[in-house]
């Protein structure tokens, strides 16, 4: 069998999911349809619809693209069959049903962002930065009936460096993600569907990865400096950590927190605590204080602290500090 001669649906949504299928097609796999999200409203009064990048990528090349609003629609799935294709892909879509994961004669593979079986879940990269980690990697593993727990094909590693933010690690991983789903096609293709595999490892403590909402995204001050320095950057730029800022008993600011800087420096007052002094910001944690060097304030842009300190009058003076909102 060549690449030619094995037909592939492609299916994913964003911007993470584009570089795999592209990487398929400029590398002359037969993707022979593509099913990703529904277009999603925008705009102020969700007026406009706003195709998933996948699908762009797909229609821009002449692959049809299937938006099934239920994986176990009858509908879709006899267009789904009608494509007859011998391998499904999936990079970032949702959880498939058996129906659609075991219609393809040689299964359906995932190209996960983590080393599973650690992180599994939607947000593996967000979760591996934010808890220390100093590696992680993309699996490739076939679909079975849990979410992230089927046979394990292949694995790469990717170091992560003390200062990345998850920007970082979502880039290095698209493009590994890629370079790993080309590669298990190939085997599939060199095996004739045959392809080695091996049952992840249940025995070890397992790190888990779930979606992450606004409320995941609070600071907690009262954590060590280094905790909060992995939960900033591992939420930086997005969909960013954030804090209230209260001065002097008012209602408190909701601030967005891209970066910060240890200091090493021990304080020995309350957490949350903000102190300025020669144009820097800093907030008490634990152990030490932490320096904010770019945040933002709702309504505002992102900006580095320099600017914010230099139009925020009420810093001087005055009782300051962040707060966790949902304590008030």
């Amino acid at each position: 069998m060549n690449k030619k001669d094995l037909r592939i649906v492609f299916m994913g949504t964003p911007e993470f999911a584009v570089e795999s299928l592209r990487r398929l097609v400029e590398g002359g796999y037969n993707v022979v349809a593509v099913v990703t999200q529904p277009d999603k409203p925008v705009g102020r009064h969700g007026s406009v619809l706003c195709p998933p990048e996948v699908k762009k990528y797909a229609l821009s090349v002449g692959i049809p693209v299937l938006q099934p609003v239920k994986m176990k629609d009858p509908e879709f799935v006899e267009s789904l069959a009608a494509y007859k294709a011998d391998l499904q892909v999936v990079v970032a879509y949702r959880m498939l049903p058996e129906i659609v994961w075991a219609m393809p004669r040689f299964g359906t593979f995932n190209v996960h962002a983590s080393l599973l079986p650690q992180y599994r879940g939607a947000a593996p990269i967000n979760w591996a930065v934010i808890n220390g980690e100093t590696e992680t990697g993309v699996t490739t593993f076939f679909l079975d009936h849990e979410i992230d727990t089927g046979r394990i094909i292949m694995q790469k590693r990717f170091p992560i460096p003390e200062d990345a933010d998850v920007e970082y690690v979502y880039d290095g991983l698209m493009r590994l993600g890629a370079e790993l789903c080309l590669e298990t096609v190939d085997a599939v293709i060199a095996t004739d569907g045959n392809v080695a595999s091996q049952p992840q490892n249940e025995t070890v403590e397992l790190h888990s990865a779930p979606k992450i909402f606004k409320e995941t995204c609070e600071i907690n001050w009262s954590l060590p400096a280094k905790n909060i320095y992995d939960f900033v950057r591992g939420l930086s730029p997005y969909p960013g950590a954030w804090s209230g800022l209260a001065v002097d008993g008012l209602k408190p600011l909701t601030m967005k927190v891209y970066k910060t800087r240890r200091t090493g420096n021990v304080c020995n007052t309350s957490c949350g605590k903000v102190l300025v002094e020669h144009g820097r910001l800093y907030v008490a944690a634990a152990d030490e204080w932490v320096e904010i060097t770019e945040l933002q304030l709702a309504g505002k842009k992102r900006m580095d602290a320099r600017s914010f300190l230099n139009g925020f009058k009420y810093v001087e003076g005055g009782d300051v500090r962040m707060v966790n909102t949902s304590s008030l």
